[in-house]
């Protein structure tokens, strides 16, 4: 009973909210919003769906739980220097404009990384970059642009004088920064995907979800970007079969889209 009860549930929010649930890893969605319900004070998921529709801080709460909001600024240091030495100089060879988009980009460590890296390293370079989520709450963080030490902790020291200000709350991105990223609400599984995109960064996301919605999001990313773009992945999402998306391994967590003849 408590079965059908749950997918009751999960099929009320994909028609009331667009999310769909069966998307997602069951077990670990399902514990993590049993928990969640538990602690409201909630015994079945019938009564939480009914306060969910009922109390948007309540939705809002939800929505945060369903991603995993853990980001730090150049994580896995190692790959953002290939991306710099290796990944970026060979996509702006023939151009000075790049679009650049940061998928579930959660509370925006990831796009204001991006943002730092061009503005240091590729100054004549215009970096169109944009950053997109499905949690609002996280975006709202992303948008204030205030991080705590520790998310600071991978990051070269001088881009931390140069980058950000000191607050009483934190440290705070440079305005300059902010204002280079277009933050926007987006469900990976559901929205429309942007088009003649060069670099996708989406790290640590997907293992979160099913064979079957990996596929989709993975042949989704494809189509977003223009021949030899370039998909940069976490050190967990290792693409076994890249060839199905018209992707080749160029470099460990990166792949490269190729042209089909």
């Amino acid at each position: 009973m408590m079965r059908d009860e749950y997918y009751e549930f999960i099929r009320k929010i994909h028609t009331s909210y667009g999310i769909d649930l069966s998307l997602y890893k069951e077990a670990q969605m399902k514990r993590r919003i049993t928990t969640l319900r538990d602690k409201r004070g909630f015994k079945d998921f019938t009564s939480y769906y009914s306060a969910l529709s009922k109390d948007k801080e309540l939705l809002i709460e939800f929505i945060d739980r369903l991603t995993i909001n853990v980001s730090e600024f150049y994580r896995n240091p190692k790959r953002w220097e290939v991306l710099q030495k290796k990944i970026i100089p060979m996509l702006i060879k023939n151009k000075t404009n790049i679009k650049v988009w940061s998928a579930a980009c959660s509370s925006g460590e990831e796009p204001y990384s991006l943002s730092i890296m061009f503005k240091a390293h590729f100054p004549n370079v215009r970096a169109q970059i944009l950053a997109t989520d499905i949690d609002e709450k996280a975006l709202l963080k992303a948008r204030e642009g205030i991080y705590q030490a520790q998310s600071l902790k991978d990051l070269p020291k001088e881009y931390i004088s140069k980058y950000f200000t000191k607050t009483e709350t934190g440290f705070k991105i440079n305005s300059e920064l902010q204002n280079s990223i277009t933050f926007k609400k987006q469900n990976l599984l559901a929205d429309p995907y942007p088009r003649n995109v060069d670099l996708i960064v989406c790290r640590n996301v997907l293992i979160y979800f099913t064979d079957k919605a990996k596929n989709q999001i993975y042949q989704s990313f494809s189509n977003a970007l223009n021949d030899n773009g370039i998909l940069f992945v976490g050190s967990t999402e290792q693409i076994f079969n890249p060839n199905d998306y018209q992707f080749k391994l160029l470099d460990t967590f990166f792949y490269q889209k190729i042209h089909n003849v």
